[in-house]
């Protein structure tokens, strides 16, 4: 295989998510159109958060090699013409709304969009896991019509695929924020 040339080389070994984000977005900003950034990660999220980051950014998602257990993401960055602003899903709910309507005797659908090990050692009960990386092969299995809401480590993860079932007509998606980086309430564990 031919050797990739890159630019500039971003080190986001050890760094969950949203921070290989964070660092990618800042990283690029600094960037010239055409150039390729790889984005060394080690957490499986970065796969699903970064192609889904390039997608809705307009940048381009040249490719991943794994090796050993990194990630690494290919990235050129686009021309000013091209690139798109990033939006935030609109709709959106709290931790407190979550578990309060948990208290409450609500049933709630809560799809956890982390990785299966994040999910195994600690979710809001009931929530079934559908990694984001299974999102659009596992959204056959989900009612368009009912009310979800999404959930993730921090909100991000979580805001990309509100988006993602948002534009496949599902109409009552909403984004639990801040995740449960901060949730402070009750946990299932395998």
């Amino acid at each position: 295989m031919a050797t990739l040339q890159v630019d500039r080389t971003l080190e986001c070994e050890g760094l969950a998510c949203p921070l290989p984000v964070v660092r990618t977005k800042k990283a690029v900003d600094e960037m010239k159109p055409g150039e390729v950034l790889e984005v060394r990660a080690t957490d499986k999220g970065s796969v699903a958060d970064l192609k889904g980051w390039a997608s809705r950014t307009g940048h381009q998602y040249v490719g991943l090699k794994e090796e050993d257990g990194v990630f690494r993401h290919f990235i050129r960055k686009a021309e000013p013409a091209d690139t798109k602003v990033e939006k935030k899903h609109p709709h959106t709910t709290t931790n407190e709304e979550i578990h309060s309507n948990i208290s409450s005797g609500v049933q709630l659908a809560i799809i956890d969009v982390r990785e299966p090990a994040e999910y195994a050692f600690g979710r809001i009960p009931g929530a079934i896991s559908i990694p984001m990386g299974q999102l659009e092969e596992r959204m056959s299995t989900l009612d368009p019509n009912k009310e979800y809401h999404v959930v993730c480590r921090t909100g991000n993860r979580s805001d990309m695929a509100c988006q993602i079932l948002s534009e496949k007509g599902f109409t009552h998606i909403k984004n639990v924020i801040p995740g449960m980086s901060e949730w402070t309430h009750e946990l299932e564990q395998d």
